[in-house]
This record gives structure tokens, C-alpha cells and sequence, in this order.
């Protein structure tokens, strides 16, 4: 089936379809997890700093809700659109479900640049934007987390926002907080450290050593920075990086630490003394082992897919692989561990986060790290068990998986009234 690249949903529709043939479910069933349960779309004014007023339009999308309460990020971007966050929300689903968590798939966001707000502007729309989502939020319902342009600072005014509709606390309704209003130790690297996690096992599997290994990172946000220094600390060779200005290349390798200093005193990469100047098109198609694709979607496609050189691609970003690019990569002997996969560390430290604002009871970062170790290495080996069994691919072993156990919830709970 053609699938439209430029259309993210269209995407995460012809994956699960395939999954769903394989795993022979109903037309019924079929039915119900190809479409979102709910789709909020709200248009709301906020006074910006010179005195006017701007109208903005955000989404919050809940996909499948039978595993347990929605969960998924709130990005702002220019480029959110609807059909981004439905297949951000299915992916969710996906993802939890693959990590053996008990939520559903949820996903939000408004369409805005936020580096051209000041602070004050970014808070009063991230307020006034919860006010308009906490109908269908709370901590039994749907549970948001941040995501691209969004960081704990944001989500503490989401909480906040939403506890004070409710005239208590309410930390469980938010996660990805600060520490001091009921944040998770290790958060902002879990996601990092699940890439970390999947991407070791998978070197074992095919006979690589790390320290002979070279990385190419897209993204140099939140995720593809600390991937970068976990990756480094285990002994791989980080020979490219990039962010939004561009990318980034030395063979002989590149300081990350020094790139790390360097980014958050310049804003970007560009420029970083021993290394040549790359744009991210040429990043992807650099000389590597291991590219991580750790930005947005739709960066691999048929048009750029022949020339990518790395042997395995581990997919830190959401949908970063087109259907069309996945099969050129799979001809060429290229291994994928799939997104839903290999990013799911990020969901999985946000249900601790959950889990101990539920209970009033923190644990310490070895105990968070040592129970995402748990969960990421398990899900690796049962998604590398369904791709070997039914003699096919990783993302095609993970949406085995995933579907299977969303479905056998749906079937269980049968269809109300």
C-alpha cells in the first residue's frame, strides 16, 4: 500500500494494519484500535507581553485506553498538526504496551514557536492551554509529559494549573516535573538511558564492540545530548551530532563533553573547534556503525535510505523510518530496533514518576535505574523472541507484541454497553 511520508498517522496506520494481518485479529477489532478514542481540539486566546491578544490551537489526542490511563508528551512546535499527534498517541499505545506498562497511548500539542515567546508569554499559554485540556486530564485519566520544546519547567506549570482548578496538589496529574514538586530522580536521562540499554543488548546480538564502534547522532535536545555522553562513558566513538543550526563531523571523533559546554554557551553546534561543518541531510549519510535518529519524524525515506552507511539504526526519535526507507534499509542488511522500542525508557521512568506521587514514596536514582535496566532489558529480549519466532524484523516483533496484548485487553473487556 503507497503510504503518504509526509503524513505521520498514515504511517502508524499501514504498521499497525500489518501487524494486525499477521496476527489475524477481526475486522471488529481492527476497527476499534485503528482509530483514536477521543480527539480534543481547543482554539484559545492569550495576551502576549506588547498588550495583544493571539489565538492558539492545540490537541489532545487519547488512542486506547483499555491498558490503563493515557499517557504522551505535549510538544510545541510550528509544525504540530492533528494527524501528527493521532500517530504520536497510537505510538504511545504501542510503546507502553511493549514496555509492559499499565497505561494507554495519549499524546498533545500546541501550534507555536516557542523560541520566538518570552517566558511570561510561554507560561500564560501553557496555563491557559491545561485550563482547556484538564477536562479529560487527571491522574486516573490521562497523565501528561513532556516532550519536543516542552521541559520540567513547563509541566510545573501544568501541574500547577490543573491543581489549582482542583484547590489541592495533584502531582500524579503531571510527569517529568522538578524534583521539588514530585519529580522522579533520573527522568530527564531515562529516555537516553533506555536508547543506552537497547542499543548495548543489540551490539551483543550482532558481535559489536563498543569500543570499536563510531555514532552518528540527529538531535541534540534532550535525548540525543545525554545519548550522546551515555554512549561516549560506554566507549563508542560519537564521530557526528547535529542540532536544529545543523550537523557536526570529526572521524577521529568529537568531545562530547566539549560539545555539551560548547552548545550551552553558543545555542548550538555550529562551530565546534575540530570539527567540520555538515548539514543534518548530509548527517544522516555520514560513514557510521550506529545512527540515531533522535529529532523528528520522517528523517529516513526512500530518497536519502540507499546512501545511510551504519549497520545498525537505533530510533530515538518517534517515526523517524518511512515504510518505503524501512524496506531499502532491511535489503541492505541494516538492523532497526524500532522507536516504540528503543525511546520507551522515557515512558517507563514517568510511570515511576506516577507510581511514587500515587504513594507519597520516592525512590533513589540506583533503584529508578536499576528498575528501567529491568523493564528495557526485558521488553528488548521479547520483542527479539517475537521477530525470531515469526521469522521477521525488530519494529514487526515489537507491533506483534504490542498489538497482541492491547487487543487481548480490548477482547477481555469486551465492547460497552
Amino acid at each position: 500500500m503507497a503510504v503518504d511520508i509526509e503524513n505521520p498517522y498514515n504511517v502508524a496506520v499501514a504498521q499497525f494494519d500489518e501487524a494486525a494481518e499477521r496476527l489475524g485479529l477481526s475486522q471488529a477489532m481492527r476497527a476499534i484500535l485503528r482509530k483514536p478514542k477521543r480527539e480534543l481540539i481547543v482554539n484559545f486566546p492569550v495576551r502576549m507581553d506588547n498588550g495583544d491578544v493571539e489565538m492558539f490551537t492545540g490537541y489532545r489526542v487519547q488512542h486506547n485506553i483499555n491498558r490503563g490511563p493515557a499517557k504522551g508528551g505535549i510538544r510545541f512546535s510550528p509544525a504540530v498538526s492533528l494527524d501528527e499527534v493521532r500517530a504520536l498517541a497510537m505510538w504511545m499505545t504501542w510503546k507502553c504496551a511493549v514496555a509492559g506498562i499499565p497505561f494507554g497511548g495519549a499524546k498533545g500539542g500546541v501550534i507555536c514557536d516557542p523560541h520566538n515567546m518570552s517566558r511570561t508569554e510561554l507560561e500564560r499559554m501553557t496555563r491557559r492551554y491545561t485550563t482547556e485540556i484538564s477536562i479529560i486530564m487527571g491522574p486516573n485519566s490521562d497523565i501528561p509529559a513532556p516532550d519536543m520544546n516542552t521541559n520540567p519547567q513547563v509541566m510545573a506549570w501544568m501541574m500547577d494549573t490543573y491543581s489549582m482548578h482542583q484547590g489541592y496538589s495533584v502531582p500524579a496529574v503531571i510527569t517529568g516535573k522538578p524534583l521539588a514538586i514530585g519529580g522522579s530522580e533520573g527522568r530527564l536521562e531515562a529516555t537516553a538511558r533506555g536508547v543506552l540499554i537497547v542499543t548495548r543488548e543489540a551490539l551483543k546480538d550482532l558481535n559489536m564492540i563498543p569500543e570499536r564502534c563510531s555514532v552518528v547522532i540527529q538531535g541534540f535536545g534532550n535525548v540525543g545530548s545525554v545519548t550522546a555522553r551515555l554512549l561516549a562513558d560506554f566507549g563508542c566513538k560519537i564521530v557526528g551530532l547535529s542540532d536544529i543550526k545543523g550537523g557536526i563531523y570529526n572521524p577521529a571523533g568529537i568531545d562530547v563533553h566539549m560539545a555539551l559546554r560548547y552548545s550551552k554557551e553558543h545555542g548550538n553546534l555550529s562551530g565546534l573547534p575540530g570539527t567540520e561543518r555538515v548539514t543534518n541531510a548530509e548527517l544522516l549519510e555520514l560513514p557510521t556503525d550506529i545512527l540515531i535518529p533522535a529529532a523528528l519524524e520522517n528523517q529516513l525515506t526512500v530518497r536519502n535510505a540507499t546512501r545511510v552507511k551504519a549497520r545498525l539504526i537505533i530510533e530515538a526519535a518517534n517515526g523517524p523510518t518511512t515504510p518505503g526507507a524501512e524496506e531499502i534499509l532491511y535489503d541492505k542488511g541494516v538492523t532497526i530496533v524500532p522507536d516504540i522500542l528503543a525511546n520507551a525508557g522515557g515512558v517507563t521512568v514517568s510511570y515511576f514518576e506516577w507510581v511514587q506521587d500515587l504513594q507519597r514514596f520516592f525512590w533513589d536514582e540506583l533503584e529508578i535505574n536499576e528498575r528501567l535496566e529491568t523493564i528495557m532489558t526485558r521488553a528488548y529480549y521479547a520483542t527479539r523472541h517475537k521477530a525470531k519466532e515469526q521469522d521477521t524484523n525488530l519494529r514487526m516483533g515489537a507491533y506483534l507484541l504490542a498489538v497482541a496484548r492491547v487487543a487481548e485487553a480490548t477482547e477481555m473487556r469486551g465492547v460497552y454497553p
